[in-house]
């Protein structure tokens, strides 16, 4: 995998810099969220139009995003949010599971009592989400603070190296669970979820490497089979 370059708005602090970091974030959202179908075509004068911006900034934040595998560029088409097959969304989830499992492993070896108590705080907020009526509500805010959970075990481990090829596969992964079947299956998983989470932080404060890494690959590879269930459920 090629190294994972910081996004825009931190590689330069010019005020273009800070105009394509800040069209580039609001897309990626929207892509990760699942508010563009895959398939949809992305049209660069709406967007345009509603930033205020001139054409170019549109067109390299979108090619930022297609570098990151979330949209295609195609010439005399324009700009389409990229489809996987589901063949493919499996090999990426054993191979996303595989490198997950790796830092929790780091992670029980490495964290602190500090991190702990930060990991077991950022699962009380997931609990919480359970309640929650909404299940588009639960399953946005879900992603959201998964996604921190998850970073807290990523700075058990002390590794930038992880951490920095990480952060590009949970976007991608984020993308797929919303793109892949039918938008945001999470919402109805969030209780299934809590509980692999609870069983990962047993490990990792029991500093039990093995278990740890088990339970992170179980959990990731997971995601799939709740993918799997949503689209099939989405076309029948």
């Amino acid at each position: 995998m090629a190294p994972v370059s910081a996004p825009p708005n931190q590689r330069s602090t010019g005020t273009g810099g800070r105009l394509l970091g800040r069209i580039y974030e609001a897309i990626q959202n929207r892509l990760l969220e699942g508010e563009y179908p895959a398939g949809t075509k992305l049209s660069v004068e709406a967007i345009r139009a509603e930033f205020g911006v001139s054409k170019q900034p549109v067109m390299e934040a979108l090619r930022l995003l297609s570098a990151d595998g979330l949209v295609e560029i195609f010439p005399q088409i324009g700009c389409v949010v990229t489809t996987y097959a589901l063949e493919e969304v499996e090999d990426f989830f054993r191979m996303f599971a595989g490198f997950e499992s790796v830092i929790a492993a780091a992670a029980a070896q490495r964290r602190t009592d500090e991190q702990l108590d930060e990991l077991y705080l950022a699962a009380r907020r997931m609990d919480r989400l359970i309640s929650e009526p909404d299940a588009a509500v639960r399953a946005s805010q879900y992603r959201i603070q998964n996604r921190n959970f998850h970073e807290v075990i990523h700075r058990m481990a002390s590794s930038r190296v992880m951490t920095n090829m990480s952060r590009r596969m949970w976007d991608l992964s984020d993308f797929l669970i919303n793109t892949t079947g039918a938008p945001q299956p999470f919402g109805s998983a969030v209780a299934e979820r809590n509980e692999d989470h609870a069983r990962i932080i047993s490990a990792l404060d029991a500093g039990d490497a093995e278990t740890a890494k088990a339970e992170m690959e179980k959990h990731i590879l997971a995601t799939a089979t709740i993918i799997q269930q949503a689209r099939t459920a989405a076309v029948s």
